[in-house]
């Protein structure tokens, strides 16, 4: 696939039509008076309009036409509820609701289960997000957008932490000489350090030098998390024995650690 071209399956989008602004308000003038094929004529007059919106989604693992057909939801619901008395162009209120039509799919289908009351926020936050965007022609701080929803900020940012879509460790961020470096390489792994190593064959270590009861006991206690009761049941001692016999296991393990 050419960069910055979509190819969409039986579509050809070299001949889809484009229409000046004059024929469009001609077509949404007729709609308003019911028309319906006026209505046809302005959806196919701008699909390029959805091909362009979604060319900043080809990266999301998203098939290329699915995302064209979410699309053009977004252009009919913008054409229905376009009002050619805002004097505002139908592409600049059309856009915004192509992008959220598609970013509504693509969280819908996220393999992570966000609750629907997040998912609310956020998307309200998105379409605020839109909003400032075109009106002030900057991007919006987070707490613009909470003073916008009269949210608190916290809420905003855990709502839109909550449905970004997750990144594959092995997706490469950087390629230096040809070697990809990858996320994974990035991510520091606590539980594999040499000094994590070394306590795990110390303690193994210690272990052995203790009775069969001690080994059973802080192998119940600290490894199948079993509390003093529960092993005091099942070996048929008192609590009171398990805690004095816990206690000088592990007292014995430090003097060998």
């Amino acid at each position: 696939m050419p960069m910055n071209k979509v190819e969409i399956p039986g579509v050809n989008t070299a001949k889809l039509p484009v229409l000046t602004n004059g024929k469009m308000r001609e077509l949404f003038s007729a709609l308003q008076a019911g028309d319906i094929k006026a209505r046809d004529e302005l959806i196919n007059g701008n699909l390029r309009l959805v091909l362009s919106v979604i060319q900043r989604f080809q990266n999301r693992g998203e098939h290329s036409d699915d995302l064209f057909q979410v699309g053009c939801i977004g252009l009919m619901k913008a054409i229905d509820n376009f009002d050619l008395g805002q004097n505002v162009k139908f592409s600049t209120y059309a856009v915004p609701m192509i992008i959220g039509e598609i970013r509504r799919y693509l969280r819908d289908n996220n393999p992570i289960r966000v609750s629907r009351s997040l998912r609310d926020v956020a998307y309200k936050a998105l379409q605020v997000r839109d909003y400032l965007v075109h009106r002030f022609a900057k991007e919006p701080t987070i707490s613009e957008i909470a003073e916008e929803l009269a949210v608190p900020r916290e809420d905003v940012l855990y709502a839109l932490d909550a449905i970004q879509e997750p990144v594959s460790l092995f997706e490469p961020i950087y390629h230096d000489s040809g070697d990809p470096i990858f996320v994974m390489d990035q991510i520091a792994d606590e539980h594999n350090q040499d000094k994590n190593w070394l306590e795990g064959i110390a303690i193994r270590e210690a272990m052995r030098r203790l009775n069969d009861r001690e080994k059973m006991i802080l192998s119940m206690r600290f490894f199948e998390g079993k509390t003093q009761m529960e092993v005091a049941d099942e070996i048929g001692i008192s609590q009171a024995q398990v805690s004095r016999l816990e206690k000088a296991a592990l007292m014995h393990m430090r003097k060998h650690m």
